[in-house]
């Protein structure tokens, strides 16, 4: 199959996607797009891409099995510890100034992010008074996110995490082991709202003091991270906090004008008066 066809045979189904099941990949990072989708179609036996659109679109079944590959990430419970060093230290003193608090997870994939802050909010005193919000476009990442389990081979890299992150308590205290697996305990989810939203197509979630959106828009082209931060932007409090991953950045968004860089080593940026 030429570059040009398959180029052609990517655009009509990602275009199909769209129209069928209101999925958008169309600004996804293009390089990304075809890699996820040239092995997708290997492992699940398509001759060509126009034949799993055939599938996609009489198919309802080849809906999950396709966003599988699309949305895979790799994640950990308190990646890049030095981030969460940095939330413990320099912005939970201003997040203890508010009443309440509601902090969004965008992007959560399997939930280890989520857990990571409902973990680091608990030990800080802050969990009665937060409400979080975990969305993401996968419903399968949302169920995983909603078991909280995790194959027990993962726990020493989170644990070594939890503790450079500052973790002033020991990990196994938030889970149980059995037959391979570690079940983190429920009720780090009691304060947790998990909801489908993709940033690509929905709308913001106002008033939030916080929001951590790591390694999701590193997939996402210029046009589309401009509309992300645009939604994050509209969604903060005057004040309120984003964090970024590592190779992430603002500064060639429209909207760069309405941070400031609070923790500019660990992408963490702070909303700015307008």
């Amino acid at each position: 199959m030429s570059d040009v066809i398959e180029d052609i045979e990517i655009r009509l189904l990602l275009e199909a996607l769209h129209q069928r099941y209101h999925y958008d990949f169309r600004h996804y990072a293009q390089a990304s797009v075809r890699r996820r989708l040239r092995q997708a179609r290997h492992q699940l036996g398509f001759a060509n891409f126009s034949a799993m659109q055939e599938a996609l679109l009489h198919d309802e079944a080849m809906l999950p099995r396709l966003l599988g590959y699309l949305t895979v990430q790799v994640s950990e419970m308190f990646r890049d510890p030095s981030y969460f060093r940095a939330i413990r230290e320099k912005v939970v003193p201003h997040l203890r100034t508010y009443p309440s608090l509601k902090v969004w997870i965008a992007g959560c994939s399997g939930g280890e992010e989520l857990y990571s802050y409902a973990i680091l909010f608990r030990e800080e005193g802050l969990e009665e008074r937060t409400l979080f919000y975990a969305t993401d476009i996968s419903q399968d990442a949302l169920e995983t996110a909603g078991r909280g389990i995790y194959a027990l081979d993962r726990i020493a890299r989170f644990t070594e995490n939890h503790r450079a992150s500052g973790g002033k308590s020991s990990l196994s205290d938030y889970y149980t082991t059995a037959y391979g697996a570690a079940a983190f305990d429920k009720s780090l989810r009691e304060r947790v709202v998990f909801s489908d939203h993709s940033l690509v197509t929905d709308a913001v979630f106002a008033e939030m003091q916080l929001i951590s959106c790591r390694n999701v828009m590193i997939y996402f082209d210029r046009m589309l991270q401009d509309r992300a931060i645009g939604l994050f932007k509209d969604s903060l409090v005057r004040g309120g906090f984003l964090g970024l991953g590592s190779k992430e950045s603002i500064r060639f968004s429209g909207h760069a004008g309405a941070f400031g860089d609070f923790v500019r080593a660990e992408k963490i940026y702070q909303r700015r008066d307008p």
